[in-house]
């Protein structure tokens, strides 16, 4: 039996997720849109030598509040192990955050993640979610 490749086997995750997202709106019905492969990928970074996502880019794609995507993590923390999702520490937190007022002037994009210094903003360091994070993600989303 041939052994497939992680790489591999996130590169096809990527094209799974990059087919279609699941989101709901104001309202609670879920309705299918197409997502971009590109958006993904740009959603996709390299941290402690592990691809992952941002709870505020997961969000983002679920069409849900980063808080109510956390809270929904929480209430079913025992299906996320430290595998599965961590939290950053102000180090990565900070060089994510540098990298994306680069971006930001670079290419004139809109961060995320910089916070603010008035009111709103992270008051806590983003959570980073693997592939296989992502997909118990969706599961607790839809259940």
């Amino acid at each position: 039996m041939i052994k497939e490749s992680r790489k591999s086997r996130f590169r096809q995750w990527k094209g799974e997720a990059g087919m279609s997202n699941i989101g709901a709106n104001e309202k609670g019905i879920t309705k299918c849109d197409t997502i971009n492969s590109d958006r993904i990928q740009s959603c996709i970074y390299t941290i402690r030598g592990l691809q992952v996502m941002l709870d505020s880019d997961l969000a983002e794609l679920y069409r849900i509040e980063v808080k109510a995507l956390n809270q929904a993590v929480r209430r079913n923390i025992e299906r996320f192990p430290v595998e599965f999702m961590f939290q950053l520490t102000d180090d990565e937190h900070n060089f994510l955050r540098s990298q994306f007022v680069t971006l930001e002037t670079k290419k004139s994009l809109r961060s995320q993640i910089v916070t603010s210094n008035q009111r709103g903003g992270r008051r806590y360091l983003p959570y980073v979610f693997t592939e296989q994070g992502v997909a118990m993600i969706s599961a607790v989303l839809k259940s």
